[in-house]
């Protein structure tokens, strides 16, 4: 059994009865007649590990179990302009399908496979065209009333028992996302190594985008930041175009995908290659936090917990550096802290860069815990990014002006604390210092 056929066998047995119809992502004009990249769904792709577009997967839950897939018909013509199709044939046996047909059959078969069943589960409300076509085929069956068919009568969003799943990651996953996390460790410290002083970001994110596709990546998992000086500053700082300054520090947030799964790394480095006393202390009180969240993932702890820690450690430190006033636990209280620290710590890491999963379930759902925020478990993904963003003002001191740092690393929750698949990225002030220096001969 694959991991996509034994997915496909949890959900079923979740749905215990009833119809699911889950369909790939479309592809998008990008202008006139071409495309963007084409990248499939992160649902559909998990339980089928098909990356053809015009896909969908049906199945149907009770005494017989089926998992049925459409997708695009063998078209020679159209295989010479686009490529390869696998086609109905081949999918099934390649992927373990109990049927196949081609995409254009699925309006005509879908009232049939609906037909009798007390549940259909689909993905509720992300896009208007299907949940249309949902509703015809469900008033198709209505419309078979007197004939003794009936429709099912009770709508779910696949989604929900999706993401529980999706949150615990299997040793194929764990393979994968290690593998990723490896590719961007080497890409960062390609970067490092590239930087220096009248560089354009745009250069060093190219150093990025070589790791990456030389090392057998798809494609970047996100949009790369790549931001000098001030604009470290700005936490989603997108456009990468401006000259690298002597005495600046870079911040870079960029991880590669392969095979699916995401990786998310950001590093913080002096432009040429030394931190100013002003740089050097933020920097090592983000480190420090993010030793301190470290100490919280674990298995049975909060998700918040660990965000908690590196709060704790930062507003002590903002205290110390005379850049807020008061004692820890009014800066904490008062919330001044999100002056200079505005972000969560982490996220949830997999197909997704911010992957799917509650960070608090209902009152008595799945992964419930005290004040409802879900409780860690062993095999969940996720990043620990503390950062520190200080934008000039006149109570500020100037040393400090434009000093902006955050400093993530990817982890896998284990019973008794947490393995990070990082570390290879340089992190410390002594590392970053010699790996750049290094480079300059």
């Amino acid at each position: 059994m694959t991991p996509y056929s034994d997915r496909r066998a949890r959900l079923i047995d979740r749905m215990g009865s009833g119809v699911a119809v889950i369909a790939t992502a479309p592809e998008r004009t990008r202008n006139r007649d071409t495309h963007y990249g084409y990248r499939h769904d992160s649902y559909f792709y998990y339980l089928t590990g098909f990356s053809e577009p015009e896909a969908v997967l049906v199945l149907i839950a009770g005494d017989v179990p089926r998992s049925i897939l459409f997708c695009r018909e063998k078209n020679e013509e159209r295989e010479i302009w686009d490529g390869w199709r696998c086609g109905p044939g081949a999918a099934r046996e390649r992927y373990g399908f109990d049927e196949a047909f081609t995409s254009a059959e699925l309006d005509a078969k879908l009232p049939e496979l609906i037909a009798d069943q007390p549940s259909l589960h689909y993905v509720i409300g992300e896009d208007a065209a299907w949940d249309a076509r949902m509703m015809t085929a469900l008033n198709a069956v209505r419309a078979q009333s007197r004939a003794g068919r009936f429709a099912p009568s009770r709508l779910f969003d696949i989604r929900q028992p999706l993401d529980d799943m999706r949150l615990i990651k299997d040793l194929h996953e764990q393979s994968l996302m290690r593998r990723a996390a490896d590719i961007s460790t080497r890409a960062h410290r390609r970067a490092m190594q590239a930087t220096r002083a009248g560089a354009m970001e745009y250069e060093i994110e190219a150093e990025l985008l070589h790791e990456f596709r030389r090392s057998g990546s798809e494609a970047p998992a996100y949009g790369s930041i790549v931001a000098g000086g001030a604009n470290a500053c700005v936490l989603h700082y997108v456009s990468n175009d401006a000259e690298l300054r002597d005495g600046d520090l870079l911040l870079i947030d960029a991880g590669c995908e392969l095979g699916g799964y995401a990786s998310d790394i950001t590093r913080t480095w002096p432009v040429n290659g030394r931190f100013s006393g002003a740089q050097r202390d933020v920097y090592q009180l983000v480190l420090d936090s993010q030793d301190a969240a470290f100490e919280k993932v674990r298995a049975g702890a909060r998700f918040i917990d660990y965000h908690d820690a590196a709060v704790r450690v930062l507003a002590q430190g903002f205290v110390d550096l005379k850049l807020l006033e008061g004692s820890v636990d009014s800066v904490i209280e008062q919330g001044s802290y999100r002056r200079f620290y505005m972000h969560r710590t982490g996220h949830w890491l997999g197909m997704d860069v911010h992957d799917a999963g509650e960070y608090r379930p209902a009152p008595g759902g799945a992964g419930a815990g005290e004040q409802d925020w879900r409780r860690l478990e062993a095999g969940m993904v996720l990043t620990v990014e503390p950062g520190c963003y200080i934008r000039p003002s006149d109570d500020v001191p100037e040393a400090f002006w434009n000093i902006g740092i955050r400093i993530e690393d990817d982890v896998i929750v284990e019973a008794d604390g947490c393995d990070i698949y990082t570390t290879a990225a340089p992190k410390t002030i002594a590392d970053i210092e010699a790996v750049m220096q290094d480079a300059r001969g």
